[in-house]
């Protein structure tokens, strides 16, 4: 069935006001009569477009993910090579849920529900294998896939616990770079130099840089605003 323009208005408006109140609420706060409101549609409009708030949800995080890789690799080198960009871009991925409850628990819910973990393992599957294929040369794609289910597990637990006093940030990247490059066989040597350059960034100030450009990119695509976010 052709979908008319007014049901692509309808989306539209629909996903405007999701991004916002999530990131504004939260995922779990946000109700679908304040979807309903905010982006004036009927119940059966938003139930024919997206069937419920998790359909919504799984197309934003598919453009979250594909965006703040793409993001992170704007502030690298160019020279550095693949296992760091992985190592770079999974600590911001942790960093940002530091920054920002709203995207902690986005990302959570995202690791949580069986779609958007599915694109998640499938998607990051690819990247790991370009990345640690030299290291893991008798590992498939389909390995790899099996690798990720374990690795997103370790990423998706220090997500949800937060930093304090005692687990700081550091030692969260720490603890949690040692553990997936050991697991994709990257020679401690190596690992070493790896963390080495991470704990010379401001890894802080470079989240913010990334979250800030997601959010303007999310506002771009959907359009909507979030005022001082």
């Amino acid at each position: 069935m052709a979908i008319t323009a007014a049901s692509l208005a309808a989306k539209q408006r629909i996903l405007s006001a999701c991004v916002r109140l999530f990131l504004e609420k939260g995922y779990k706060r946000t109700t679908v009569a304040e979807i309903l409101k905010a982006a004036n549609v009927s119940a059966s409009t938003f139930q024919n477009i997206f069937h419920t708030k998790d359909g919504v949800f799984i197309e934003l995080v598919r453009f979250m993910f594909d965006n703040q890789f793409n993001i992170a690799l704007k502030y690298t080198e160019q020279n550095f090579p693949p296992v760091f960009i992985y190592a770079l871009e999974t600590s911001i991925q942790l960093t940002l849920t530091e920054l920002n409850e709203n995207v902690r628990e986005m990302y959570l819910e995202a690791y949580r529900q069986p779609q958007s973990a599915e694109y998640i393992y499938r998607h990051m599957a690819i990247r790991l294998y370009q990345t640690f294929h030299s290291y893991l040369p008798a590992c498939t794609e389909s390995d790899f896939y099996e690798l990720e289910i374990g690795s997103s597990g370790i990423i998706r637990a220090y997500m949800a616990r937060s930093c304090d006093l005692y687990f700081t940030l550091e030692r969260k990247l720490s603890r949690f770079l040692t553990m997936s490059l050991s697991a994709y066989s990257v020679p401690p040597d190596e690992q070493r130099e790896i963390l080495a350059h991470i704990r010379t960034l401001d890894i802080r100030g470079l989240s913010e840089q990334v979250m800030q450009e997601l959010f303007r990119n999310l506002a771009m695509r959907f359009s909507f605003s979030l005022g001082n976010s």
